[in-house]
């Protein structure tokens, strides 16, 4: 399927007259770019902290040409211990990896949006003999691993689709192995700096997402 009719619901819910957000055929990342661990030819990766109606992550993986994403109320987790919830949300451009500041009220997902981390990550799915997997099939099946190589995430992750009490498809994000360092768990939103920037999204509101 073709990046822009991935992104149908992306633009379907945005003026683009109004936020800044990047439209579906804007400016795309070149794959050996180096910014915050990215650069190598590998896949891309992105959190952002989204202070909307209500304060979440986002969690992006690159996937051929789109950003697959999911919602992460309380945010990825560098403890092993922590099954973290993740609600799939609508495929991104590439060109989001990049954006941080602040999407207008009454706009789709109003609110301030900062980089907390971003950089390259390694597909790491295989069957049951040990063969690699495509890692978007890997995601179709519902069971995906991949190692992050970011500035403040690294390590090993999976992403675990399962059934909600509410019907719906939900996916739990969990840190596999030993935890990365001490001091467990995700950062306050509220006093997380941007990895692009420098930024809190108190400055970017207050810039009104400027640079």
């Amino acid at each position: 399927m073709a990046a822009e009719d991935r992104l149908r619901t992306y633009r379907g819910r945005r003026d683009f007259e109004r936020t800044r957000e990047p439209a579906a055929e804007g400016r795309e990342p070149s794959a050996g770019q180096d910014a915050g661990g990215r650069g190598g030819g590998r896949p891309r990766f992105v959190v952002q902290i989204h202070d909307a109606r209500r304060m979440h992550f986002d969690f992006r993986l690159q996937v051929d040409d789109v950003l697959k994403s999911w919602s992460v109320p309380r945010g990825p987790s560098s403890d092993p211990g922590d099954k973290r919830l993740a609600v799939p949300t609508e495929d991104h451009p590439l060109a989001y990896e990049d954006f941080e500041g602040v999407i207008p009220k009454g706009e789709y997902g109003g609110g301030t949006v900062i980089v907390w981390d971003r950089g390259t990550y390694e597909p790491l799915s295989h069957d049951r003999r040990g063969r690699p997997v495509d890692f978007a099939e890997s995601l179709e099946r519902g069971h995906a691993t991949f190692r992050l190589h970011g500035t403040k995430l690294r390590g090993e992750y999976a992403l675990t689709r399962f059934r909600g009490r509410d019907g719906e498809d939900h996916w739990l994000l969990v840190r596999k192995g030993a935890a990365h360092r001490a001091g467990h768990g995700s950062p306050d939103p509220r006093r997380a700096r941007s990895v692009r920037t420098g930024r809190t999204l108190a400055q970017v509101a207050a810039d009104g997402g400027a640079r």
